[in-house]
């Protein structure tokens, strides 16, 4: 199992990025989750098999229609998260 830290930053909220992001990581089986933060970013932790983590940080570099990312940070370590990925507000 991998656990990936990391923020997106640019045009990501008010455009679907977090519900886009769910759908994704449910899409590829991946537990953790994502949330706005004040500054405009999302910040998120994802655990899974490394190829899937992998792929969802690809992902998340164009991110759905509407946004417009600028940069994927990684943020460092983080606790491995089990069971759903999950929006927290």
């Amino acid at each position: 199992m991998k656990t990936t830290h990391f923020s997106i930053t640019g045009l990501v909220q008010g455009v679907g990025y977090r519900a886009w992001l769910y759908k994704k990581a449910g899409m590829l089986g991946v537990s953790g989750w994502c949330k706005n933060n004040e500054d405009g970013s999302v910040e998120a932790v994802v655990t899974g098999d490394p190829e899937k983590v992998d792929a969802l940080l690809m992902a998340v570099q164009q991110g759905p229609v509407g946004a417009e990312v600028e940069a994927v940070t990684l943020l460092g370590e983080a606790p491995e998260e089990k069971g759903s990925f999950r929006i927290e507000y």
